[in-house]
């Protein structure tokens, strides 16, 4: 088939959570199918698509992102009821070079990859009516803002952006309604975000095509470093409001119970573009910001623990995939192992209070043995479950639908 993808960033190099998925589902489909892709390109990418992405897609486009200030984001919340992720694309040049696109190919398949290319939607379904088209909701955007704003709502600091996540929960609980309604296929990444968005749409035909990850590529470190002992590890996109969150609470409230029993404990909190909310931190020497780094995985092969202590946010985190593919034990919360059918104390230890977290990474950090018994099972849980030659298939089968 034919098959067209709109992307909010070249999918590759694949180093955040919406690049991954994309990266995978692209490098899959494009074993048996025709792909063209249509991105954005974000400031540090190169104009030039990377030789593996172009070596599998039959044509690549891009435009650069658009630049919003903070001024014209909060000008556009005053004057319009449109939720921020709608208007965090808008350009008119990628439009005209979609309109070009449609007008001068046919394609079977249009894959919208994430809300914020959801405005581009009226375009598709007026040029290429005989498409059918997929909308990939990464997250159930809806309810992340949701949980955003409850979250925030019972720390004053954080009132104003309890407040804005207030207004994005409302507005996204319309405009992603619309965007489903709208497309001929709608895929979540996790049953919990089929969920939320049948709660919108009782009889929405919802696929869940989960995230992946490519074994091969993630795979357990033959060699553990001798410094590994006693240093946890957490990596994510270090803007993004629930890895900021989920990285004070922990610094915060987890930490200092933790180094109670082990002194030497060294926490690395590894992601691109640190948010100065995090600036405090460095204060403290048993944490590391690294700020972007090339390549994740020797982090992960440092780690005693991988630590996951989100408290808000939707879909899956990709992060734990990764750190399961490395045969890495992970404690998370059960909010962020949501979405993956883990069992706790098979592939990892949940915990949601500052003590039990603490407890739990202490309890491992003593036992060896326990975490070379949690990477093994969690190893072969996204060998069976999470591959994506596992996962492509079930989106080939929504396209037959």
């Amino acid at each position: 088939m034919r098959v067209l993808f709109l992307t909010p960033q070249l999918p590759y190099p694949p180093q955040k959570g919406t690049a991954l998925r994309n990266w995978g589902l692209i490098h899959g489909l494009a074993e048996r199918h025709r792909i063209s892709l249509l991105s954005f390109r974000s400031p540090e990418q190169e104009v030039d698509p990377a030789p593996p992405l172009a070596s599998i897609c039959e044509r690549i486009l891009t435009v650069p992102q658009p630049e919003r200030s903070r001024r014209e984001r909060l000008w556009d919340m005053l004057t319009t009821r449109q939720p921020d992720m709608a208007l965090r694309l808008s350009s008119h040049l990628y439009d005209q070079e979609l309109k070009k696109l449609l007008e001068g190919n046919v394609f079977d398949v249009i894959q919208i990859e994430g809300i914020e290319l959801a405005p581009y939607l009226d375009t598709v379904r007026s040029l290429a009516q005989d498409a059918v088209v997929v909308f990939d909701d990464h997250n159930c955007e809806y309810l992340l803002q949701e949980r955003t704003f409850l979250t925030d709502l019972y720390s004053p600091a954080r009132w104003s952006g309890a407040a804005y996540s207030f207004v994005q929960w409302q507005r996204l609980r319309r405009y992603e309604e619309r965007t489903c309604r709208h497309a001929d296929r709608v895929l979540a990444v996790s049953d919990a975000d089929a969920a939320a968005l049948r709660r919108l749409i009782p009889d929405l035909d919802v696929t869940v095509v989960p995230n992946g990850i490519d074994t091969e590529t993630y795979r357990p470190a033959t060699t553990r470093a001798e410094d590994r002992e006693n240093t946890l590890v957490f990596t994510g996109t270090m803007d993004f409001r629930p890895n900021v969150d989920a990285v004070l609470w922990f610094a915060k409230d987890v930490l200092p119970l933790v180094q109670a029993d082990a002194p030497d404990v060294r926490f690395l909190v590894v992601g691109q573009r640190p948010h100065r909310r995090l600036t405090p931190l460095r204060a403290n020497p048993a944490v590391t910001l690294t700020g972007w780094v090339e390549d994740v995985r020797p982090y992960f092969g440092q780690a005693t623990v991988y630590v996951a202590p989100l408290r808000m946010g939707g879909g899956t985190r990709l992060k734990l995939l990764e750190a399961m593919a490395m045969g890495t034990p992970i404690v998370a919360t059960s909010l962020g192992a949501e979405g993956y059918p883990v069992e706790n104390g098979r592939e990892l230890i949940l915990a949601d209070t500052p003590s039990s977290f603490a407890d739990a990474v202490v309890a491992l950090l003593r036992a060896k043995k326990r975490r070379e018994q949690l990477a093994r099972r969690a190893r072969v849980f996204v060998e069976e479950q999470y591959d994506w030659q596992v996962i492509v298939p079930r989106v080939e089968d929504v396209y037959k639908l």
